[in-house]
């Protein structure tokens, strides 16, 4: 009898692949259809089951010269997020023009931890008070959807996200320097009043600020050239 895989058991949460180029293209390739779908679906001799996979991606990797060329090939194949490792010669930074990895993976490179970090004596926020406010601000989301066939904001329609991610004057018009000078598109528009929602959330605020917004904003994967 078939049994939810790792995809199914992170339905609702963050799948996190550690390593990326040690999976193999066949591995990644499979994960394709479930993740647009939001559903995997398992046909054998005596019948087909579905179970669910609405879950995030993320997965992280050490770009090099020797492997950077692999771990594009590797991550063009599927929708995710990946975070770089140390800085690389301009020729192993950024794929050629057209490559598929450009149009299908948001990449976050993340830089060397500066020594002045590694010292600070300041204490950062622990992750229990982290834990307890993402709690919180789920709970704000049940509370929202509570009757309806939403779980949390990332759910919402076109409909709920015009009634309940309502701007300001000053958000608005931040809105529409974003839309003119990033081109966002009709989805990326949606998904940046989603993300602001979620972050006033939070934030423990009713309303979405104009601060709220500008960091959803800038959460936005940057096209590279």
């Amino acid at each position: 009898m078939p049994r939810p895989g790792e995809i199914s058991l992170a339905h609702r949460g963050v799948l996190f692949l550690d390593e990326l180029p040690e999976f193999s293209p066949r591995a990644l390739e499979v994960m394709r259809q479930p993740l647009e779908d939001r559903l995997v679906t398992i046909s054998r001799a005596q019948g087909t089951l579905t179970f669910p996979a609405n879950l995030q991606l993320i997965a992280a990797m050490n770009p090099c010269p020797c492997g950077w060329r692999e771990a594009e090939r590797r991550l063009a194949r599927v929708h995710l997020h990946a975070g770089g490792g140390h800085p690389l010669p301009e020729a192993h930074q950024r794929p050629p023009a057209g490559h598929a990895s450009r149009r299908h993976a948001s990449r976050v490179d993340v830089p060397r931890v500066a020594y002045e970090k590694l010292t600070d004596k300041r204490l950062g926020e622990s992750s229990e008070a982290i834990r307890a406010r993402v709690e919180a601000a789920r709970e704000v989301q049940r509370a929202r959807f509570q009757g309806t066939d939403l779980a949390c904001n990332a759910d919402m329609r076109p409909a709920e996200v015009r009634k309940l991610c309502q701007l300001d004057e000053a958000g608005t018009a931040l809105m529409r320097t974003a839309m003119s000078q990033l081109q966002l598109s009709a989805r990326a528009f949606h998904r940046v009043l989603k993300l602001s929602r979620t972050i006033a959330d939070l934030a423990a605020s009713a309303a979405i600020q104009p601060a709220y917004l500008a960091e959803a904003i800038q959460y936005r994967p940057r096209r590279q050239s």
